[in-house]
């Protein structure tokens, strides 16, 4: 693939906005358990205001035409669901905050560079990472409690341990959960840290000891959160990665061809022997049969998605408990904590939008992680058609894919906040990567034709 808009520079302003706006979906929890939900929206309308300002302005850099048909029809297909929504109002308000996502990540791809947005995207991770352990720090050495959200009033109603917003754990031996409040997702953004530095290391574009550091605190937190599904990411990602590096090093079809079908071999052994050893598995990982009570969350959102399975309740985003079929139903109610999500993305979808919305994302996936396999595996091109050096800043866009995919069997995320910002992201800037490919191409072409 081709880097020419990683030439291009951005302003230091433009990079910590949207820093800034990768921080606010990475860590929303952060804002609503401070400022309240009221203040969280404020803040993110604000910032999509900004994001919509800035694409207007810009709007001779992209095309409506050359954004990811996929992810068009996904986004009218959740504006048409307002017409047969059991809840219309929240569709409406569901709709318009994944649009509002989709353009912030068309904005980001349009005006940043590959190396850019790495640089944004690590800039909030740091933060994230850092701000967490400062946070269980303080709360563990001064204030010495458990910590509910700062604007919550629980009365005299028993309080669940999931509702603090730090549980005091750090030199207990358990797991924290950071200014973002849930051990799962500190874990998840410490393994987006992960990949982010290390990407940064191998493309020299950070200082190596502040490098190490950073990659030392996302290892550090991984280890404090200990999340199942981190971990089961974690996997796929080493695993991806390695099957990457391999294919970059056959240099003829027959050697990669190789390497696929071995792969292949490998991850069908592994899968089967995960199948077969899943209850020490399971063990291992400190999770019970029923994989903490969501085999019953996804038992009851199948049979609501029976009920309409063609183009499902509505989309929704984020479940809203005082509406049906949320309200009253056991099983969307776990210890006292009451569910906002499937926890399983494509469940969610199906749910949401029926078999039509599982078979335009599912094709918006698909077609996003194809573009980014072949941006990882093709070398980058010169004007004169010969290959350049691999980057691994080409690996960014399905290293993240990968560990968003993982996450999506146990979490919801890919269809909101991070997930969806940077499943869109990607969409659309491997979209246009592959534009540029072309037209480099027909340039090549016309210049050989010229000289004969």
């Amino acid at each position: 693939m081709i880097d020419g808009r990683g030439e291009r520079g951005s302003s230091r302003a433009l990079r910590w906005f949207v820093a800034f706006a990768f921080f606010t979906v990475l860590a929303g929890d952060a804002f609503r358990y401070s400022i309240t939900w009221y203040g969280w929206i404020a803040v993110v309308l604000a910032t999509s205001a900004v994001m919509l300002v800035l694409l207007v302005r810009n709007r001779r850099e992209w095309r409506f035409n050359g954004l990811p048909y996929p992810l068009i029809a996904f986004l009218v297909l959740t504006v048409l669901s307002i017409a047969w929504s059991n809840y219309r109002v929240f569709s409406v308000i569901g709709a318009f905050s994944t649009i509002i996502t989709a353009l912030a990540a068309v904005t980001i791809a349009v005006l940043l560079s590959r190396t850019e947005i790495l640089w944004a995207l690590g800039m909030a991770l740091r933060f994230v990472l850092g701000l967490s352990l400062l946070f269980e720090f303080v709360v563990a050495v001064f204030v010495r409690h458990p910590i509910l959200p700062w604007w919550a009033n629980y009365g005299t109603e028993k309080i669940h341990p999931a509702d603090y917003w730090s549980r005091d754990l750090l030199f207990a031996g358990d797991r924290i959960q950071g200014i973002v409040g849930n051990s799962n997702l500190l874990g998840f953004v410490a393994l987006l840290g992960l990949i982010v530095f290390s990407i940064q290391l191998a493309t020299r574009s950070v200082r190596l000891g502040w490098g190490f550091l950073w990659l030392a605190v996302a290892i550090a937190t991984i280890a404090l959160t200990r999340s199942a599904t981190v971990i089961v990411a974690l996997v796929a990602v080493a695993v991806v990665a390695i099957i990457l590096v391999l294919v970059r090093r056959m240099r003829t079809a027959h050697g990669r061809r190789g390497v696929y079908i071995g792969s292949a071999v490998v991850v069908a052994l592994g899968v089967v022997g995960a199948i077969v050893y899943r209850g020490q598995l399971l063990a291992l990982l400190n999770k019970s049969s029923d994989l903490t009570g969501r085999t019953d969350i996804w038992a009851e959102v199948i049979r609501l998605a029976r009920e309409r399975p063609v183009a499902g309740w509505g989309w929704i985003s984020y479940w809203y408990p005082n509406v049906h079929p949320f309200d009253n139903h056991s099983a969307f109610v776990k210890g006292g904590v009451q569910l906002l999500q499937a926890h399983d993305a494509w469940l969610d979808v199906w749910f949401q939008l029926g078999v039509i919305g599982l078979i335009v994302f599912g094709a918006l996936v698909l077609s996003t992680v194809v573009r980014a396999w072949i941006a990882a595996v093709d070398p980058p091109m010169r004007a004169t058609d010969q290959p350049t050096p691999y980057s691994a800043l080409t690996l960014l866009p399905i290293l993240v894919l990968v560990a968003l995919l993982a996450q999506s069997l146990a979490e919801s995320r890919l269809l909101i906040e991070y997930g969806m910002l940077l499943l869109c992201l990607f969409a659309v800037s491997t979209k246009r990567d592959l534009l540029d490919t072309g037209r480099l191409a027909d340039a090549s072409q016309s210049e050989g034709r010229q000289a004969r």
